[in-house]
């Protein structure tokens, strides 16, 4: 199988924290063709798209460890036309350049994409919760996006809430989320105009939601893949932060779902599926849906290390039945296609 992961930089990811490594540790031991492709090394020749991938190559046998697995790749880059990739893989951090997803869209028909083009565009930033029309409002925090300061002004004035979460629409990382207290609204106006307006005369869309009392136990990062829960785990933010987020000084620990948290997987399951949104990071407080990843979800390495299990083999796997399906029905369409014109030849035949 030929696999390709869309990432930000080789030279930047971290050996025991990259999820993207250990899947592409994992491709690579499974024998399989693995490639990294940029988003800038995107390219159209004679109406066909192309990429500058670079193949991961290993000599002798491929470490289980993956910091050493990562010290010894070489590699090599090829011209290669991206309709012969058998899957591409997109793990790339937001906000991703949209011309990405139209490079995409010219082979999503014969190469498996995940997360699936539309998906991603329809997902690819933290409105998408607000489509998930069935899951009930017990399931979703209070939430309200706009780049109208004097309504976000208005929201916090006629509201009995005492602190409200601020952030930006297509920030990653726990990068520019705040805490804002509704009694100090001497500093609202300034941080309105920090988070919204441009240099360039344009304005941005900013996040105010509810801030919720358990975030001080931080959150749950649960990963699903295929629809259905695949592992989970908690992040409890440092001392001095109020961000959940590994990448801003949280530390991770083992946690086991409620059954209220199940139930909600369940409900959402079907809806990530239906959108192509094969391999998702959901992000929980309490009983309540913040946020889904899925672009670049985190979350494997820590719930290898606190489970002893190796998610990577699981993402791997699915990813070998897609391709195998897509196959298989490309397969029987040659078939039909070719009975077809053999009938039709019977019947010019006869005349």
């Amino acid at each position: 199988m030929r696999i390709a992961f869309v990432v930000a930089d080789w030279t930047e990811m971290t050996p025991g924290k990259s999820s993207t490594l250990a899947m592409i540790r994992e491709s690579v031991a499974r024998g399989h063709q693995t490639y990294i492709l940029y988003p800038r090394n995107l390219t159209v020749r004679d109406n066909v798209a192309y990429g500058f991938a670079r193949r991961i190559n290993v000599e002798g046998k491929v470490s289980e460890a993956v910091p050493s697995f990562y010290k010894k790749v070489t590699l090599t880059e090829k011209m290669l036309p991206l309709h012969s990739l058998d899957a591409i893989f997109v793990r790339r951090d937001p906000p991703l350049d949209p011309i990405v997803l139209n490079f995409l869209d010219s082979i999503k028909a014969e190469t498996v994409v995940l997360n699936d083009v539309d998906g991603i565009r329809k997902a690819n930033n933290k409105i998408y919760t607000t489509s998930f029309h069935t899951v009930g409002p017990e399931y979703l925090p209070e939430t309200y996006v706009s780049k109208n300061k004097d309504y976000l002004k208005r929201i916090i004035r006629e509201s009995d809430r005492d602190r409200w979460i601020l952030k930006p629409l297509d920030g990653s990382g726990g990068r520019g989320v705040i805490l804002l207290e509704t009694k100090a609204q001497g500093s609202l106006n300034s941080l309105l105009d920090f988070y919204i307006d441009t240099n360039h005369g344009q304005s941005n869309y900013v996040i105010l939601q509810e801030y919720l009392e358990a975030a001080q136990e931080g959150d749950v990062r649960v990963l699903m893949l295929g629809g259905e829960y695949l592992g989970a785990y908690q992040r409890k933010p440092s001392p001095d932060d109020i961000r959940a987020n590994i990448q801003a000084g949280a530390t991770a620990h083992k946690v086991t779902l409620s059954d209220e948290q199940h139930q909600l997987l369940r409900k959402i399951g079907p809806q990530l599926m239906a959108d192509g949104l094969h391999f998702v990071g959901l992000d929980l407080i309490g009983n309540k849906l913040l946020e889904v990843n899925v672009l670049n979800p985190g979350g494997i390495t820590n719930i290898n290390r606190l489970s002893r299990k190796k998610l990577e083999k699981n993402v791997l796997d699915y990813v070998e039945r897609l391709v195998a399906e897509r196959h298989a029905k490309h397969s029987e369409l040659e078939i039909r296609l070719s009975r077809l014109a053999e009938l039709r030849q019977h019947l010019d035949g006869a005349h």
